[in-house]
């Protein structure tokens, strides 16, 4: 599992960590921006309109409302990119990522409101009588680029399971644990029932579902937020200063937290962004294609909302619960996972400023005197003899660490290699950072409503991910049916549930990892593909607006 990690963080690295991937995402959101004329400003107040039903023709071709096919896609963004992926970006790259990911919303509903116009405008009817759209689509009917379709159907398929799939249930068994004590594979195995009951069901009835979710999750969460939020009212506008003061400069050191560079916050806020709203992705453009409408536009407009509400209001509100509760410059008690964990060489403290600079050089790629460490650790009654190490997890120095096995204090000595603990069934304990929904979990308890803050999150992380994982599975049906027929469907739907249950027991930091490179693979066929339309786009929407006026709406 090591190797499967370190290749992952690597192939991470090639695709979406290198530098030119934040660049090209906002480029294309910006140059569309620009091209345009800045639609997700001037077509905002037309949008929600439109998405109210105030223009709805019951008789136009689809099969969902424009709000339904707004709450499938919403539901298969809002999940947890809002609740870990933020965590995980503040962990990262602290306040200063939080900056990016609202950058990258602001152009990114401009790329939304293209991809799915697009998309929609391309759509087909399949032989069961729905509608089926997305890239694909307009890749290889308008573009007669059936290789690039196909790449990006693929893409999409690792994506239903990388992206929409096992990190929803990873975070979901993680917080039902925490928050209600409930194991990992009865979560699973109940949820995944309920699953496959749904996605049989198909298009109408994910909408069904999922336009009765997305309200019902969304005040759930907006209640345990804001109790955090007002309990600790005066720190919002010294978080709010810290994350636009940051932007440029990088996130200084405090407290656990060793510091973060702003290349380094600037690329984990874009793409923890792009996982959390989608946006240039081409994922939303699959359920928008299910929506009742003569003019692809109408739906594209309805689009741009999608992350306006997914980052730049429910991101936000769970950055601020994180920013000002503190919580993500403490050490909490916590079980190490082994992809977090590194022995370096030398005795390291976070309170001396010289090890602090060294140490957060290390973590962000930077030249630094820190090496990784080998050797021999004695352990006596849990606890490990001094020696010439240091224990590194999630990214901040490690403190009262206890080596266990099978529950008892561990006895004896243990091997490491590289920096990497060998013996897998050691259970390593102690105070350290924490990320993803953990994070946002402590923050949560942060509030007069105390405990219940992790079990009201633990509830607002089912319903946010479950959601995501039921519009996923519509989103790689879709992509199986058009590289191989009707008939492959259900195979993929098995699938689909199995790998739903096997993420649930598998390590965090690896499923994250993997979710990271294939929303990548996705996105860079979708960015060209729209890129390559840019003309074609501005005809469409100039004859919309054209229509839209003759007709004197």
């Amino acid at each position: 599992m090591h190797t499967f990690n370190e290749w992952l963080l690597w192939l991470d690295g090639l695709l979406g960590s290198a530098a030119y991937f934040p660049f090209l995402l906002i480029g294309v959101g910006l140059f569309f921006s620009l091209y345009l004329g800045f639609p997700q400003i001037r077509y905002f107040n037309h949008a929600w309109k439109v998405v109210s039903g105030r223009y709805d023709d019951k008789k136009a071709p689809g099969d969902t409302s424009h709000f339904q096919a707004l709450a499938t896609a919403l539901s298969g963004t809002v999940g947890t990119g809002n609740i870990s992926g933020v965590a995980l970006a503040i962990y990262f790259g602290g306040p200063a990522a939080l900056f990016w990911m609202w950058v990258t919303a602001f152009f990114g509903m401009t790329t939304k409101f293209v991809e799915v116009t697009l998309s929609h405008k391309y759509r087909v009817k399949t032989e069961d009588g729905s509608m089926a759209g997305g890239p694909m689509y307009y890749m290889d009917r308008r573009l007669k680029m059936k290789w690039l379709a196909v790449l990006f159907a693929i893409a999409t398929v690792i994506c239903a399971f990388g992206t929409g799939n096992m990190p929803q249930i990873n975070s979901i068994a993680s917080a039902m644990e925490s928050g209600f004590g409930l194991d990992r594979a009865i979560t699973a195995g109940v949820l995944a029932v309920i699953l496959a009951l749904v996605i049989l069901g198909g298009i109408r009835r994910i909408a069904h579902v999922t336009s009765a979710l997305v309200p019902a999750m969304a005040c759930v969460y907006l209640f345990g937020a804001l109790a955090v939020i007002v309990q600790h009212y005066d720190n919002i506008l010294p978080s709010l200063g810290s994350v636009v003061a940051d932007a440029f400069t990088g996130s200084a050191a405090v407290g656990g937290f060793l510091g973060a560079s702003f290349a380094y916050a600037f690329n984990r806020g874009v793409a923890r962004g792009l996982f959390s709203n989608e946006a240039g992705q081409g994922s939303a453009p699959i359920a928008h294609a299910s929506a009742k409408a003569h003019e692809p536009v109408s739906e594209g407009i309805v689009a741009l909302l999608e992350p306006f509400i997914d980052t730049l209001v429910i991101c936000t509100i769970t950055g601020l619960v994180i920013l000002s509760s503190g919580v993500w410059t403490e050490k909490h008690q916590n079980q190490f996972q082994a992809a977090d964990m590194a022995y370096i060489q030398g005795h390291w403290s976070d309170k001396d400023d010289g090890h602090r600079l060294q140490l957060g050089a290390w973590l962000t790629g930077q030249p630094s005197t820190v090496a990784l460490y080998s050797g021999a650790l004695k352990v006596v009654d849990g606890v490990a003899e001094a020696g010439d190490y240091t224990l590194v997890n999630a990214r901040s120095v490690a403190e009262s660490v206890h080596y266990e096995v099978a529950g008892h204090p561990y006895d004896g000595e243990l091997q490491v290699v590289d920096g990497k603990l060998l013996n897998d069934e050691i259970t390593v304990t102690g105070l350290s950072r924490v990320h993803s929904a953990q994070l946002t979990a402590i923050a949560f308890s942060r509030s007069f409503i105390g405990s219940y803050g992790q079990q009201l999150l633990a509830i607002s992380l089912l319903l946010f991910a479950f959601s995501t994982v039921i519009s996923w599975s519509y989103y790689g049906d879709r992509a199986v049916q058009y590289l191989l027929g009707y008939r492959a469907i259900m195979p993929y739907r098995v699938l689909y549930v199995a790998g739903f249950v096997w993420a649930a027991l598998s390590d965090t930091t690896t499923i994250w990892n993997l979710a990271g490179v294939a929303v990548v693979l996705m996105t860079l066929p979708n960015l060209l593909g729209i890129m390559l339309l840019h003309r074609e786009m501005k005809e469409t929407v100039h004859a919309y607006w054209r229509d839209f006026r003759s007709k004197g709406d």
